[in-house]
């Protein structure tokens, strides 16, 4: 396990931690959450040994094998497949041994020798090595070809997508993961989901994408006030709780400060009265003594909202048989060849539409929102807009482009030359830029900071139509939570590409996908989505490196699908049909018996939880668990109530993957 104990933690003159105690137990998935500098990072770097706490201790077993995601990625010649591999330390310490024993001279001990590193090369699967780390690529994006490019030929983003490979790849007891969906799409995210879910050892990740914690971890650490508090349960169990303990401290600090307004008046009235001295001492004394309940902070709220648009073109545009993509220019004779990405475009967007556009990494979706702002012009074909279209454009690029050397004050005034600068301060205060941060250069920024003062800088201009490509990148759950509020209540129209799935379900009303070179309706939701990527795209690849490697639950939705191209057999009479017929009666019968079986146990489950449910809803109902002498049975109540809905909630989706398989079985 890991225990932390009454580790004390300083970076310079901030205090981080105070006496923090916590402990983590061998195979639990923990998110590590807290606000931007709250001391995430410098946990991490003291479990890397990289920091030591300038008191207490920090101990887990040292037999553990640790693996995080390096920050950094060298320029090399080394293959993207053999980089990856890399992170295989035992394996790669093996081969250097045996590179090492091969190159000595033969002799009886030196055989032996090379026979023990062989046999320890196959316990650390040396010979499957290179389909795992297939794999591992091409979960998180890579194709087959570009596994054999160099590290030094791809960039930032990709390079950090193999630093993760790296990391996977390592036989680790101890998984760090900081912010691991940063550089990823949402087809990369739904694979590491699942890659994380069957990882053996203990993991702390540290992300603001509340869908992925909600799916991967079993524990939260909130990092709070200097104090590490472990909640049992994914985030959405972290909030429950969080919010029964704010409305119980809320409800200790009333009854305090009444007690204290009683006392205090005790005191202001009989003070000066001989007869009462000794009475408003003793309460003088009491009221020094009262314990001073900590104030009541929530996490500071941030929140915006996009103002309502001048005007409202319908249709907003019109794309008529357009063709995105690129026109490339020659190096030698300076002639252009055009590289289509998505071909035959017939597309309008109707004011109010709210649309999530989904598809696989490189399938185009960057390619057609650039198209439609205007920054590539079409290869073929015409885009007409709607007279007083104002477009607002968000992605990441934007965010590069702003001015390291200039103030958030300075980029606004530089798009409203003619407004008041006090108008300007005001409105970038409500984007938490107060003080002097709203004069000072934005180049110490955090990448949160700086993606939203590109946020705000389209809010002001009161855009109709929102074409959003990754726009949480970087941001914190507070800050998502805030873009999430404001899209939901935008009157406006919508086009979002995004890998955080709680914004897409709470902002659009309907997907369309890019695939296959084509842009299409896709009749479905994120679920739908999901077991689409796993039926197409990523069952293919997966099978063109490894015919044998899908994932066991794939394997069998992929069984349960008909055979579109039957084999040819020959006739057979009807007392051998009835005998195969019988055959496979039982065969179904063998499969269905044990899911038949689960489904009953879970059912039984549900019921039992479902009373235990409504036996907590019935004391919450009773006005006397709200009483001051009943504060900590209302708080194990509330507690005990959440972990039922917890329970019940993954329950029922185990039930409903158990009536899949039963589907499947028939």
């Amino acid at each position: 396990m890991i225990r932390l104990q009454q580790v004390i933690l300083a970076r310079g003159t901030k205090p981080l931690f105070d006496s923090v105690d916590v402990t983590l137990n061998p195979g639990d998935k923990i998110g590590l959450i807290g606000s931007n500098g709250a001391g995430k990072s410098s946990l991490f770097a003291m479990l890397r040994g990289e920091l030591h706490p300038d008191q207490g201790s920090i101990e887990f077993p040292a037999k553990w094998q640790l693996a995080h995601v390096a920050q950094e990625t060298p320029p090399l010649e080394r293959s993207a497949i053999d980089y990856a591999i890399d992170g295989d330390v035992t394996l790669r310490k093996l081969e250097a041994q045996l590179a090492e024993l091969e190159a000595q001279p033969e002799s009886h001990d030196n055989g032996i020798a090379i026979g023990e590193v062989y046999g320890a090369l196959a316990d650390a699967d040396a010979y499957t090595v290179r389909s795992r780390g297939e794999q591992l690529l091409l979960g998180l994006g890579f194709t087959l070809e570009q596994m054999e490019q160099s590290v030094a030929s791809f960039s930032g983003g990709w390079r950090m997508r193999l630093n993760l490979a790296q990391a996977l790849m390592c036989k680790s007891d101890l998984l760090l993961l900081d912010e691991p969906t940063n550089h990823l799409d949402l087809d990369a995210i739904i694979w590491l989901e699942d890659w994380l879910k069957r990882y053996e050892g203990t993991l702390i990740i540290i992300s603001h994408d509340r869908d992925f914690l909600d799916g991967v971890v079993n524990v939260v650490v909130h990092i709070d006030e200097r104090q590490l508090k472990r909640y049992s349960g994914n985030y959405s169990a972290f909030e429950r709780q969080r919010a029964a303990q704010l409305i119980l401290a809320q409800s200790s600090i009333e009854k305090q400060n009444r007690k204290r307004a009683h006392l205090q008046s005790f005191i202001d009235r009989f003070a000066a009265k001989a007869s009462k001295a000794k009475q408003a001492q003793s309460r003088i004394k009491a009221l020094e003594k009262m314990e001073e309940l900590a104030p009541l902070r929530a996490a500071a709220e941030f929140s915006f909202e996009f103002r309502e648009p001048l005007s409202a073109p319908n249709p907003m545009l019109v794309m008529d048989d357009v063709d995105c993509g690129y026109r490339l220019e020659s190096q030698t004779d300076h002639s252009f060849t055009e590289k289509k990405i998505v071909g035959d475009v017939k597309f309008s967007l109707q004011i109010g539409q709210r649309i999530g556009l989904l598809g696989i990494n490189g399938a185009g979706k960057s390619t057609l929102i650039k198209t439609i702002v205007g920054e590539l012009a079409p290869l073929k074909g015409s885009i007409t807009t709607g007279k007083g279209l104002s477009i607002g454009y968000f992605a990441q690029h934007q965010v590069e482009m702003l001015r390291h050397d200039e103030s958030p004050l300075w980029h606004l005034a530089h798009i409203a030359p003619d407004v008041r600068e006090q108008e300007l301060r005001n409105f970038l205060g409500g984007f938490n830029f107060p003080g002097t941060m709203v004069t000072s250069p934005i180049a110490p920024f955090s990448g949160g900071e700086k993606a939203r003062l590109a946020l705000a800088m389209i809010v002001w201009q009161r855009p109709n139509l929102l074409l959003l490509d990754e726009p949480t990148n970087h941001l914190d759950l507070e800050t998502r939570e805030a873009l999430t509020e404001a899209l939901a209540q935008f009157e406006g129209t919508l086009v979002v590409v995004s890998h955080d799935r709680h914004l897409l379900r709470a902002t659009t009303d309907q997907f369309i996908i890019v695939a296959d070179g084509k842009l299409l309706p896709f009749d479905g939701d994120l679920d739908d989505y999901k077991d689409w990527l796993y039926k197409t795209k990523l069952e293919q690849a997966a099978a063109a490196a490894n015919p044998t490697a899908l994932p066991s639950k794939s394997k069998e939705k992929a069984s349960a699908l008909p055979q579109t191209q039957p084999v040819p057999s020959a006739p057979i009479d009807d007392k051998e049909r009835k005998r195969r017929d019988a055959e496979e009666r039982q065969r179904i019968a063998a499969l269905r018996k044990p899911i038949e079986a689960r489904i009953k146990r879970l059912e039984e489950q549900m019921a039992k939880l479902n009373l235990k449910k409504e036996d907590y809803s019935k004391q919450l109902e009773d006005s006397a668990i709200y009483d001051d002498v009943n504060k900590e049975k209302l708080k194990n109540l509330l507690l005990d109530q959440a972990y039922v809905v917890k329970e019940l909630d993954q329950l029922e989706a185990d039930w409903l993957e158990q009536q899949e398989f039963l589907e499947a079985a028939n």
